[in-house]
């Protein structure tokens, strides 16, 4: 079957591409793109007039609750959010019941997404065993298995000489390594950001310090160790003249944040709206716009969910026992777009956000329009507007401060390998 896509905006970082063509595609593979393409034999025609084309988001940051918390999200459902969402690649974070630490539990995973998922799912597997920071897991097994990268995400690795340890082992087997930096004994029962709300609430604050020591203890073993650190969702203005200074010094790291760090201030958690409890923290209206500067200036590279479902169980209790996250598969894209309104990114820089820089990191090759790959294609409308209900929700789970919010920007068709999907 031939598919060709005439008139639509077409955007893909990997070739530093984005004008308005056509792309064809011959049983699920890419075939090319030009400004116009005439063909007279049969194939299946879509009119793409006003809409953006791109490859297929990757998203580095995900929780699929699969195995142990299937209530929660499974891996069917948590990729059926991600193909909603335009997200054809997802990397799942390891802090499953049991956590991925062990090829079993890889091997668990790759296979039920294979037989089950909607879309391709990428195994992030432990640092540590059990994520206790005491071991370290077996990282040439775990990644013979499948694994695409190691995080003990929930947990920072406290003991700073069992870190420089696992990025040296990382570096052996050309393992990315994914920190989420946050010191423990700074933020134990913390609840919300240290400020105003906490003190109105009060609530046990999470102070951005915990962030800082985290973020300079990490950026100074990857430059001793030599190796690249990716900083998991970065939440602070505190931390971002020490990732400045690390660029000025070469030292390898690179830098995530999530679009509710840059589109929400902790005021969404005033009447104890569990909705908006995340780790870390909403902050402060200026972490916001400095959140928006790094992106800009390309401090912070790469835009992901973190999704992370909880069922109602978890959230509509008291504040202080409601679990942390918040869904972020199907709002990544459409939130990421207002830094297009805002300008502050162009159309291929956030592209270059949400595809390119999340695949360098993981070692992939990323989804392109380039001849001959697997199609992995997304049509959206960048201005068209709708409220995000719990029916649109694909997710098992709907914690969402977004909930029965206007959104902008929405995924219409999702072309992968040979079969369309109309959203």
């Amino acid at each position: 079957m031939k598919i060709l896509i005439k008139r639509g905006r077409l955007i893909d970082p990997s070739q530093n591409l984005d004008i308005v063509g056509d792309l064809l595609i011959e049983e699920g593979r890419i075939v090319g793109w030009e400004r116009n393409i005439e063909i007279s034999e049969k194939v299946e025609l879509i009119w793409a007039e006003g809409l953006w084309i791109l490859p297929g988001l990757v998203d580095i940051h995900v929780h699929l609750r699969d195995p142990g918390e299937e209530w929660k999200e499974d891996i069917t459902s948590g990729t059926l959010a991600a193909l909603y969402g335009g997200v054809l690649r997802v990397a799942c974070m390891p802090n499953t019941k049991p956590p991925n630490d062990t090829p079993e539990v890889t091997n668990y995973i790759i296979k039920k997404a294979q037989e089950k998922g909607w879309v391709k799912v990428l195994p992030i597997a432990c640092i540590t065993k059990n994520q206790e920071g005491k071991e370290l897991t077996e990282f040439g097994r775990l990644k013979r298995s499948g694994a695409v990268a190691l995080s003990d995400d929930g947990r920072w690795v406290q003991n700073s000489e069992l870190m420089k340890r696992a990025l040296h082992y990382a570096k052996n087997f050309d393992l990315p390594v994914i920190s989420h930096c946050e010191d423990h004994s700074l933020t134990e029962g913390g609840q919300v950001n240290q400020g105003k709300m906490s003190a109105k609430l009060g609530l046990k604050e999470i102070p951005a310090m915990a962030e800082v020591i985290g973020v300079i203890r990490d950026l100074l073993l990857a430059k001793d160790t030599n190796y690249p650190v990716h900083l998991a969702h970065i939440s602070s203005k505190e931390v971002l003249p020490f990732l400045r200074w690390a660029k000025e010094e070469g030292i390898p790291f690179t830098a995530e944040t999530c679009p509710h760090y840059f589109t929400l201030t902790e005021k969404e958690v005033e009447n104890y709206n569990t909705l908006a409890k995340v780790n870390p923290p909403l902050r402060g209206e200026e972490d916001v716009y400095a959140i928006k500067q790094a992106l800009k200036e390309g401090i912070i590279e790469v835009i992901s969910s973190d999704h992370a479902p909880h069922s109602e169980l978890e959230k509509k209790v008291e504040f202080e026992w409601a679990s942390f996250g918040m869904l972020g598969l199907q709002t990544l894209f459409p939130l990421s777009l207002n830094l297009v309104r805002e300008e502050i990114l162009s159309p291929l820089k956030l592209a270059e956000y949400l595809i390119l820089n999340p695949s360098k990191i993981l070692k992939i090759e990323p989804p392109s329009f380039k001849s001959n790959v697997l199609a992995e294609v997304i049509l959206v409308s960048p201005y068209e507007k709708y409220i995000l209900t719990e029916d649109l929700i694909k997710s098992k789970s709907k914690n969402t401060p977004f909930l029965n919010q206007e959104l902008q920007g929405r995924v219409k068709k999702v072309i992968l390998k040979d079969k369309i999907y109309d959203l």
